[in-house]
């Protein structure tokens, strides 16, 4: 079923998350007994986040180096079909721009229409260490917009070459809004105008940034309203767990973390989780007493500071054991 189509048929507000593959080597067990856990709240659908891959040098010593391209964390498309398999519940893989040339991402398209999967997000991913193809022939989105452009054609049966009797893919599109703009963009009026660029292009639905402060989060979707997306706009969040997020998030995000959690953190860093959680219950409540359709949680590889939140909500469980 379509993120749409869930948020269509909602009674109550639906609870989801996004993860990440394991690297390299590492096990799908880990991923498993990670969704184990949130299962109680029957997410609709789980979003696996996609790595380019990355260039790096070698020392083979003597004084040569030799350049290796590799991803350190693969298989978005496989834990997409195993996370369906297991679970029931339907999965959004994450396609990127960068370091994946158009007809990569027409073969992904090609690999996840074939599975089933109706929905994906697109974004335009970390530029940091993604290598450029070397041929000049072969194409690449550079914007998230030019990759919703080509997913809406591939919908339309349009696919790169001129195919005799092609198939029309059906994806529900996905993209990326932030509510304090990128740490690209000039100013917030520009970046929004981006974000519509991308609804105009065939975007379903939006899923922001992570935030910590709901202020940012109304004004966001109010701007967003004004200038005519009328799509939903469901708020991402992360749960603050610990000292070094008070740097490091706002660094890789470009958020702001408001002073009384930071305060409260950097004065008690020995119970930043405890203080993250409260944090975050409060966020949460006050979202839904806002009126949102859904709460949508980055856990990565850690649920359980997000169940302890979840818990404390009242959002439906069930009491299935997986």
């Amino acid at each position: 079923m379509k993120v749409t189509e869930h948020y269509d048929r909602a009674t109550e507000p639906l609870i989801s998350f996004e993860i990440i593959p394991p690297k390299r080597g590492g096990s799908i067990q880990q991923v498993f007994e990670s969704l184990d856990q949130v299962q109680k709240f029957r997410p609709p659908f789980i979003d696996i986040t996609s790595h380019a891959a990355e260039a790096e040098f070698i020392d083979l010593g003597n004084g040569t180096m030799k350049r290796r391209v590799k991803r350190k964390r693969p298989g978005t498309i496989g834990l997409c079909a195993a996370i369906k398999h297991r679970y029931n519940v339907d999965p959004v893989p994450h396609l990127i721009c960068k370091g994946f040339t158009k007809e990569e991402t027409e073969d992904a398209l090609i690999e996840l229409n074939y599975l089933g999967i109706e929905n994906v997000l697109a974004i335009r991913g970390d530029d940091h260490a993604a290598p450029k193809p070397h041929h000049k022939d072969r194409a690449v989105n550079s914007y998230a917009v030019d990759l919703v452009r080509q997913i809406k054609a591939m919908n339309c049966g349009i696919y790169m070459e001129e195919l005799m009797d092609a198939v029309p893919t059906n994806f529900c599109i996905g993209v990326g809004g932030y509510p304090e703009k990128h740490d690209e963009a000039p100013n917030m009026k520009w970046d929004i105008q981006k974000l519509k660029d991308k609804v105009d292009a065939g975007a379903d639905y939006i899923v922001t940034q992570m935030f910590f402060d709901n202020q940012v989060y109304f004004d966001f979707v109010n701007k967003c309203r004004e200038i005519g997306i009328t799509i939903p706009i469901i708020p991402g969040l992360k749960v603050l767990t610990q000292l070094s997020h008070l740097s490091r998030l706002p660094k890789i995000f470009n958020l702001s973390i408001p002073t009384d959690l930071s305060d409260a953190v950097a004065s008690d860093p020995k119970n930043a989780k405890e203080i993250g959680i409260e944090w975050s219950r409060k966020q949460c409540q006050d979202l839904l007493d806002f009126g949102v359709q859904g709460l949508h949680f980055y856990i990565m590889t850690d649920p359980s500071p997000a169940v302890s939140v979840i818990d404390s909500l009242p959002v439906p469980q069930s009491t299935l054991k997986v």
